[in-house]
C-alpha cells in the first residue's frame, strides 16, 4: 500500500500510519489550498485517506462553541481534500462518522444503512453529515463511516480509556468500531479502489455496560461506575447536546467481501490486549 498520504496527525492517523506500510502521515492544514497543493506536489499519492478534522476537546460539546473552527475543517477542508484528489486522480477514502444518526432506524427493523438519510442534531454531526452530501457522489471517493473507535492502546480518543474515566455513564446500546477491524476494512477499500459511503462497524451492538465489564473483568476489578440514562445527561447538564446512540448495519462493506469481527469477539479480544498494555 505505497503512495499513501494520509492527513490528520491525530489518533486515528497515526494508527492508520503506523499499520499502512509506505503511507506518509502529514499534519497539513486541508482547508489551506496553497498548503493542500504543496503535500500534493511532494507525496503525489495514489491513495489519499482523510483522518483530519474537529472532533472537539474534551468532547463534541466544544463544536457545539466553536462553529467556524468546525466546519472550516470538517465540511470545507473535506471538500478541498477532494478536489485536489480529483486534479491528481487519486483515489480518496474519507474517515466519515456514523454518528450522525440519532435513535432506532424508523425505516426498519435493524440498523441503519449507508443510503439512509442521516438525521444530525449536535453541530458537529451536522457538519460530518454535510460533506458526506457531497462525498458520497463524487466518483473516486469513499466514506468509510466509523463510530466511537475502540482500541487496544490507551489513550484519551479510545473509547475504553474515555468510559472508563468517567464515575457515570449512560448505558445504551451501539453500534462500535474496533480499530483493527477498522484499519482491515481500509486495506479492502484502498485495494479495490471502492466508491460510495460504507458503514465501518463490527457486527453486532455493544452497551456500555458490556465493555465496562471487561475492563472490570480484566482492568481493574475495583472499577464500578454508576449508569445513568441519556434523559440524565442532559437534564443534569452533563451535555450540551443529545448524544448518537445508533444501530448501523454494513451491507455495502458485505458486498465487497469484507467481513469485520463480530463485535463480541472483537471487543473480548481488544480489552485482552489493552490490559496487557496497562499492566504488562
Amino acid at each position: 500500500m505505497g503512495d499513501v498520504v494520509i492527513f490528520g496527525a491525530g489518533f486515528l492517523g497515526h494508527r492508520l500510519a503506523g499499520a499502512l506500510p509506505g503511507s506518509s502521515l502529514l499534519s497539513t492544514d486541508i482547508a489551506d489550498p496553497a498548503a493542500l497543493s504543496r503535500a500534493m506536489a511532494e507525496h503525489a499519492p495514489r491513495t489519499i485517506i482523510n483522518a483530519a478534522g474537529k472532533t472537539g476537546r474534551p468532547n463534541v460539546d466544544w463544536c457545539e462553541t466553536h462553529q467556524p473552527e468546525t466546519y472550516r475543517s470538517n465540511v470545507i477542508g473535506a471538500l478541498r481534500v477532494a478536489e485536489a484528489a480529483a486534479v491528481a486522480g487519486a483515489h480518496l477514502v474519507h474517515i466519515g462518522s456514523g454518528c450522525i444518526f440519532y435513535g432506532p432506524c424508523p425505516y426498519r427493523p435493524g440498523g441503519w444503512r449507508e443510503d439512509d438519510p442521516a438525521n444530525p442534531t449536535a453541530f458537529y454531526s451536522r457538519t460530518k453529515y454535510a460533506a458526506d452530501l457531497v462525498l458520497s457522489r463524487l466518483p473516486g471517493v469513499a466514506v468509510a463511516r466509523i463510530r466511537m473507535p475502540i482500541d487496544d492502546r490507551p489513550g484519551p480518543r479510545n473509547l475504553i480509556t474515555k468510559l472508563s474515566s468517567y464515575r457515570e455513564v449512560i448505558d445504551v446500546e451501539n453500534s462500535v468500531t474496533v480499530v483493527e477491524d477498522l484499519i482491515f476494512a481500509l486495506r479492502g477499500i484502498v485495494d479495490r479502489r471502492a466508491e460510495g459511503v460504507f458503514h465501518v462497524t463490527n457486527p453486532g451492538v455493544m452497551r456500555h455496560r458490556d465493555l465496562l465489564g471487561l475492563y472490570r473483568d480484566y482492568v481493574d476489578p475495583s472499577h464500578s461506575p454508576r449508569f445513568i440514562s441519556e434523559e440524565d445527561l442532559l437534564a443534569r447538564g452533563l451535555a450540551k447536546k443529545a448524544r448518537s446512540n445508533a444501530v448501523l448495519e454494513s451491507p455495502r462493506l458485505a458486498e465487497l467481501g469484507i467481513r469485520l469481527r463480530p463485535i463480541e469477539q472483537a471487543l473480548r479480544e481488544t480489552m485482552l490486549a489493552y490490559a496487557k498494555a496497562v499492566r504488562p
